[in-house]
């Protein structure tokens, strides 16, 4: 019984934390106190991170990359002022399980790119022409933007792209065919290759 009356104030103190989050973000996205949003969104190669600023997507997150780091982060190089708000970004996960469900082969939601700059920042706008069920090498990536010799500096920008799966590095793989490594590891860019190649 004493179980009954504990787990009964748990979920009590449960709901009402949620509706005094839920009031905290409704209250901060008028009043221009919301920089970055975030939630989370299940799928088949785990759940992911998805944050926002005001100009677009911001960031996509595996798991294994640690979640509450990655919002560390995010607080440290854009702003510390992050809630959880699914508002914001109820386009970006629609279009995931649409991807993940195999009916769509592209993304159309706004993207910010403040994450990336330089030689990166190249790399990963030229990722966004890697079309669905294509692959391109570290090496063709390379010559693409006209860098041939920097096949290497190709999977470093590769490996910090702020909005993987949206923004398709998963599609660039090894001369030899092979996929080479994954931000979110080599199962999640087997399967991320598969579900594009059926």
């Amino acid at each position: 019984m004493n179980d009954n009356i504990f787990s009964g104030s748990l979920l009590d103190e449960d709901d009402t934390l949620q509706r005094l989050r839920d009031r905290l973000t409704a209250t901060a996205e008028p009043a221009g106190l919301l920089d970055v949003a975030y939630r989370t969104l299940d799928t088949p190669v785990g759940t992911l991170l998805l944050a926002a600023t005001a100009a677009g997507l911001v960031r996509v997150a595996f798991d294994v990359e640690g979640h509450d780091a990655v919002l560390a982060r995010l607080a440290e190089q854009l702003s510390p002022r992050i809630l959880r708000s699914a508002a914001r970004l109820d386009r970006a996960a629609r279009q995931l399980d649409e991807y993940f469900a195999k009916r769509r082969t592209s993304f159309d939601v706004p993207v910010d790119l403040s994450l990336a700059d330089g030689f990166r920042r190249s790399v990963i706008e030229h990722l966004r022409d890697i079309d669905y069920g294509r692959r391109e090498s570290y090496a063709e990536v390379a010559a693409a933007i006209g860098r041939p010799r920097a096949v290497r500096a190709v999977g470093t920008a590769c490996a910090h792209n702020p909005l993987p799966v949206v923004i398709p590095c998963h599609r660039v793989v090894r001369s030899d065919g092979s996929t080479g490594q994954y931000v979110g590891g080599p199962l999640a860019k087997a399967t991320l290759l598969e579900l594009e190649a059926a």
